[in-house]
């Protein structure tokens, strides 16, 4: 009954069209002091060690990286280096978009920063070489996408924070699903390219191959710094997401030069923002969990769960559907901080790994970003390319399909999240 109370509140005060963050806050003191005993003095304690959490500090750092690349010319070396080596083939450019963006995604750590850097350069180089707009549109706005599952990933970190699974083993695991959403994004540009006979490229030479490769080694240098520090242990992904903060600001404003130090304040100023946004979100949903923890609901619906029979294949389908429509209403970081604290507990206690649990995670909130009404990647890309929404939606939908493959592909294939993490970490 309590928990029916909470979720009619929460889904009254969200159709207000009150923020999710400001709906989830309201929703916990609204309950806590008419339907509890639970003193005020805890609840503000909890609101303080709730984010006392060194993994969280890795969410600023990773957002301020990801500005300095996104104004610092990294994506367009990269966009460079992606056209020299697959830009001969049919769709050349529509598929050096994809690789780019799985290039960027990998050093930046969110959707909506990779649809923007990208999307910005090649949309309009896709247009004047004959692309039609809507195609260009696809790409980018599903290849984007791979921002939050090739690591680093804000969204992971998040996920980590929620459940205390290893960030670390968070990130080793989204490298084999990225790569292979990547080819299999891919394929779909590739295969649809050639079937409407796309413009090509002139084939590259290997010297231009290698000058392009030159020219972004410097950016590309950052995924081994992160992946590599990672992985030796030389550093934590906290500290991970520091070097690359540090090492971004020096590439974008030394280097490449790209980045004049006055414009420095504003990327600061722009990350800050951003950062206390996903941090307000994350202390209001830390005491929503709080909340559910306290009137048992995670266990009770895992009892619930268990009592009705249901095995893993009946429950990870079942996860997936409730993901995909909480997907229709919701950004990813509030899916992962309000659902991840009632779905673990009942993932955990069915045997699921944690580590491939969040992964499926997280390629739900991929679909999720690039499917209406809220698609974050959607709303980036009409901002771009100056379409409707109604017309993005329907330029994504053979992409967005490919995803939905890839979805239960990886939903009951683990070992294709578990494989690297098992090998790196056994």
């Amino acid at each position: 009954m309590n928990a029916l109370i909470i979720f009619v509140l929460l889904l009254g005060l969200m159709l207000t069209g009150m923020p999710i963050s400001i709906s989830l806050g309201l929703t916990v003191l609204t309950f806590l002091f008419t339907m509890t005993q639970v003193p005020i003095d805890t609840v503000a304690l909890k609101l303080f060690t709730g984010i006392e959490k060194f993994e969280i500090m890795a969410i600023p750092f990773f957002i301020l990286a990801g500005n300095f690349l996104t104004h610092g010319g990294v994506a367009r070396r990269m966009i460079n280096f992606a056209s020299s080596m697959v830009g001969h083939w049919h769709g050349g450019l529509a598929l050096a978009g994809v690789l780019a963006c799985a290039l960027f995604a990998a050093v930046s750590g969110s959707s909506p920063a990779t649809v923007v850097a990208i999307g910005s350069i090649i949309l309009p180089a896709m247009v004047r070489q004959g692309y039609p707009k809507s195609f260009g549109a696809g790409v980018v706005t599903t290849s984007g996408a791979l921002g939050i599952l090739i690591p680093p990933s804000i969204v992971m970190v998040m996920y980590s924070v929620t459940t205390n699974t290893s960030v670390g083993k968070l990130f080793m695991a989204g490298v084999v699903p990225g790569v292979l959403l990547a080819f299999f994004l891919g394929l779909t540009t590739w295969y649809l390219a050639r079937k409407h006979n796309y413009p090509r490229m002139a084939k590259a030479s290997w010297g231009e191959r290698w000058s392009t490769f030159r020219k972004s080694a410097w950016g590309l240098l950052l995924i081994v710094i992160v992946m590599g520090g990672i992985y030796s242990g030389s550093f934590t992904p906290t500290e991970a997401a520091a070097m690359a903060a540090v090492y971004a600001f020096f590439i974008a404003v030394f280097v490449y030069k790209d980045l004049k130090i006055k414009q420095v304040g504003k990327v600061l100023l722009d990350s800050a923002a951003m950062s206390a946004m996903l941090l307000y979100i994350i202390t209001n949903a830390i005491l929503f969990s709080f909340l559910m923890t306290s009137e048992n609901i995670p266990q009770a619906m895992a009892e619930w769960i268990t009592g009705q029979g249901l095995g893993v294949i009946s429950f990870l389908l079942v996860v997936n559907v409730l993901l995909l429509l909480a997907g229709n209403v919701m950004e990813p970081s509030s899916i992962v901080l309000i659902m991840a604290p009632i779905l673990f507990p009942v993932a955990m206690k069915l045997g699921i790994d944690p580590v491939h649990f969040g992964i499926l995670i997280v390629v739900n909130m991929e679909v999720g970003m690039c499917h209406p009404p809220v698609g974050l990647n959607l709303y980036v890309a009409s901002g771009i390319t100056k379409m409707g929404i109604t017309e993005l939606t329907v330029a994504v939908w053979p992409w967005l399909l490919t995803m939905l493959g890839f979805l239960i592909l990886v939903t009951y294939v683990p070992q294709i999240s578990l494989w690297l993490p098992n090998l790196i970490y056994s």
